[in-house]
């Protein structure tokens, strides 16, 4: 099964499909006993970390409030029983403070589903939450989102007449998505703005692109990949033999405004630059057990000097890429401190359809650099206003290419 590091990223496994499937496909059964039988009722929680104490919980107290509701709602009659489950799962859940961690009922998990499938109806921008706030993680190249002029960074405080506050991803997602052509209004906040602003979108099929190449001052390859999709490394190859044959001497990765992708895809791009055998990232579990991924293949650029550009819109897998770059031959950053999506998360379909995406994982850099916690931060820290935009000046990249000049 195919595993992605950005909002959402996929592994297979049981252990959490049997809980679950336990205590929602049997309520039925357990509900009939706790109401003709009200008792406490002890579920140990029992985990494999030495010298964890188990925890006692009183489920009884979740009957109690499903018969309250049954006998004094005032609406009881139109109530759904599977609705009822449903949330009572998604509080268990929301109740981790996690915002990566989410359960999706089948319905939400279709729609998960196409939108990872590469093309969508929406506004083309990844989105996620940082210190309990909506943000733009960055806006995709040519998107409606670019167009409109959001930027990385930029918080979302409404979505149409919906206040984000307490929303997960998934839920703005839901709101932020729909028909082809509509409009959708986010009210922003900037910093450097006084006040917040309206900003009009206007809905559309969002194509994701992948890589740009061209070659900069006759003899530097520059790469600007945006993303670590399905079809990232095959496109990242055959920009790689265009360039070959132009004999660059240095080479230019641009991950700014790079959400992420698979996994799979940041561990082949990677293995361009480096020996093979080499560890380009890790995760590290709750047990204290780490796997390690490592490059390999021919290493073929792996001579060939190298500077990175990221920002704050730089996620997941292009931090993989650039902690990797920087860790194992020192390359150079340079741009703004990255995202700091740096966790992983696997998908368990449960008995109906339903998912729980849940953090399972911190993601290491080889020297052990967490990067949920600190993101990555660059060598060389340069800002690219408004203006600068605005005018078409991009003072990261000019500064990219001196650092490049000065070891080529």
């Amino acid at each position: 099964m195919k595993r992605i590091f950005n909002n959402q990223f996929f592994r297979t496994g049981i252990s959490v499909i049997f809980i679950v499937a336990v205590i929602g496909g049997s309520y039925y059964f357990g509900y009939q006993a706790g109401v003709k039988n009200p008792q406490t009722l002890l579920i140990k929680g029992v985990n494999n970390i030495e010298n964890d104490k188990p925890n006692d919980v009183n489920f009884n107290i979740f009957w109690q409030a499903w018969q309250t509701i049954k006998d004094k709602y005032v609406d009881s009659g139109k109530i759904d029983n599977q609705t009822l489950v449903y949330g009572a799962v998604s509080g268990m859940v929301n109740s981790l403070g996690d915002p990566h961690t989410i359960f999706m009922p089948p319905s939400d998990t279709k729609k998960f589903n196409e939108e990872i499938s590469g093309e969508f109806s929406g506004i083309g921008a990844e989105i996620g939450i940082r210190s309990n706030q909506l943000v733009v993680i960055s806006p995709l190249k040519e998107s409606p989102a670019e167009q409109a002029g959001l930027k990385a960074g930029d918080k979302i405080l409404k979505i149409d007449d919906k206040m984000t506050d307490g929303l997960s991803v998934d839920e703005a997602v839901k709101i932020i998505r729909g028909p082809k052509g509509v409009k959708v209004i986010l009210t922003i906040t900037r910093n450097g703005w006084e006040k917040a602003q309206e900003i009009s979108i206007i809905r559309d099929t969002i194509k994701i692109p992948t890589v740009d190449f061209e070659m900069k001052e006759g003899d530097m390859a520059y790469f600007h990949l945006y993303n670590f999709y399905e079809n990232a490394p095959f496109l990242f190859y055959q920009n790689i033999v265009k360039a070959a044959l132009q004999n660059p001497k240095g080479i230019i990765l641009d991950l700014r405004n790079n959400p992420g992708g698979y996994l799979e895809g940041a561990v082949n791009i990677a293995s361009w630059f480096f020996e093979p055998g080499q560890i380009v990232v890790s995760e590290e579990f709750i047990s204290g057990k780490k796997d390690e991924f490592r490059s390999y293949g021919s290493g073929a650029l792996k001579d060939l000097p190298i500077v990175v550009l990221v920002n704050e819109g730089s996620a997941s897998a292009s931090e993989i890429l650039a902690g990797a770059l920087q860790d194992n031959r020192n390359v150079k950053i340079i741009g703004k401190k990255s995202f700091g999506k740096g966790t992983v998360q696997q998908l368990e379909t449960l008995s109906d359809g339903s998912t729980i995406k849940i953090t399972i994982a911190h993601w290491l850099t080889p020297n052990g650099h967490m990067i949920d916690k600190n993101g990555i931060a660059p060598d060389y820290e340069v800002n690219l206003s408004e203006d600068d935009t605005k005018n078409k000046k991009d003072p990261q990249l000019d500064k990219a290419i001196e650092i490049l000049k000065s070891q080529i």
